[in-house]
């Protein structure tokens, strides 16, 4: 299939912060897209390449070769320095844009210097739409800040997250088209986390007995469906950040419900209060079996009621409730039917859709696909 040629005074100045697995996807697809992206800084933790006279070589490395290239480089990572090299090609007139595929607080807490100098953001970190309600306002332009060049003022760089829940799947993109086009949420809920998906997947069928917790947590940390430490996981707190993130972008109540961001959303954790203080992941799984018999215990009536257990995340948009837990759903219901893995689904009940919710669902996890979402944030920019 041919497609439109694209004029390259349209190119895309690109620099990309993290490169490890989701870094490594992104910038595969970016050399692989037949639009016209410019790779003008890469960087990680220590080095970074940043190119040099960007207005007249905007490619100062050969991007096939792009690991070679920042192995080699001398260039101490700099956050700023690459934040005023976007920012001077906004000034000349070009288009930049800030691809951050850290988890790193620090680096979040930059976006707003970069949104003002017209550059655009495009992340999955979840820390800056699910932190302090103060700095998510500065975030959307709404603190008093405004963007600047040379004395006058030039239009704000716009922030792209669809990665932040759901890796690729459309669920930031979708809330948005709901409710820019009038429509009225009622209540969200899904099962938010992979993790989680696949240990209650496979911990409660609806029937009686079955593996035990521990058991299956140790299979979700071998199959890498975990965090190094699964106490990560297992707090709930990354279920509550893409609450969060959700919430904030319904209506300005919500915003206003959660103002320490995903701290102010009701969540269970899954750690037994007695492992709370345990410092590390191995100490953690080695006494979890200890517990086992409490959560057992949970799926036994679970299934007596002919239901299953799930750790989902519910947004009440009617009764302004945000949280995170454990809730039973019967064995017919979707969430217990049409899981399968590590699979994400997230129903939207709205005016329009009603009584049946709007339903996406798919892999939720794994660098291709949450590049897949950086990856599409980045070609709205076109």
């Amino acid at each position: 299939m041919s497609y439109p040629a694209i004029s390259r005074h349209k190119a895309l100045h690109v620099a990309i912060v993290g490169v490890g697995l989701v870094g490594k996807e992104v910038i595969r697809q970016i050399i692989a897209s037949r639009h016209p992206f410019a790779l003008v800084a890469l960087c990680n933790s220590r080095r970074m390449i940043l190119t040099s006279g960007l207005e007249s070589s905007p490619q100062c490395f050969n991007p096939s070769r792009w690991e070679d290239a920042l192995a080699a480089s001398s260039t101490p990572a700099d956050l700023p320095l690459i934040q005023n090299a976007l920012a001077q090609l906004v000034k000349d007139g070009k288009r930049a844009v800030l691809v951050d595929n850290t988890a790193s607080e620090e680096t979040a807490s930059t976006y707003p210097q970069f949104l003002n100098a017209g550059v655009h953001v495009v992340t999955p970190n979840k820390k800056a739409f699910s932190g302090e309600g103060d700095y998510y306002l500065r975030l959307i332009g709404s603190g008093g800040d405004e963007a600047t060049a040379g004395g006058g003022v030039l239009e704000r760089g716009r922030f792209l997250n669809e990665a932040t829940v759901g890796a690729g799947l459309p669920i930031v993109s979708t809330l948005r088209d709901l409710v820019e086009t009038g429509d009225k949420i009622k209540k969200i809920e899904g099962v938010f986390s992979g993790t989680m998906s696949y240990i209650f997947n496979n911990f409660s069928t609806g029937e009686s007995g079955g593996i035990s917790f521990s058991d299956v947590v140790a299979q979700a940390k071998q199959n890498g469906y975990t965090e190094p430490n699964p106490m990560d996981d297992l707090n709930g707190a990354d279920v509550a950040r893409k609450l969060t993130i959700l919430s904030r972008m319904i209506n300005p109540s919500m915003l206003a419900l959660l103002p320490h961001g995903y701290k102010s959303v009701e969540t269970q954790s899954l750690i037994p209060p007695e492992l709370e203080s345990v410092n590390d992941g191995d100490t953690f799984m080695q006494r979890l079996p200890a517990f086992d018999t409490n959560i057992a215990k949970l799926r036994e009536e679970a299934a007596v009621e002919e239901c299953v257990l799930r750790y989902v995340g519910i947004i009440d948009v009617e009764n302004k409730v945000v949280k995170a837990g454990l809730e039973k759903y019967p064995k017919t219901h979707a969430f217990a039917t049409s899981l399968g893995g590590s699979d994400n689904i997230i129903m939207f009940h709205t005016e329009r859709y009603s009584p049946r919710p709007l339903i996406v669902q798919g892999a939720g996890a794994g660098a291709a696909v949450t590049a897949m979402g950086v990856m599409s944030d980045l070609l709205k920019l076109f």
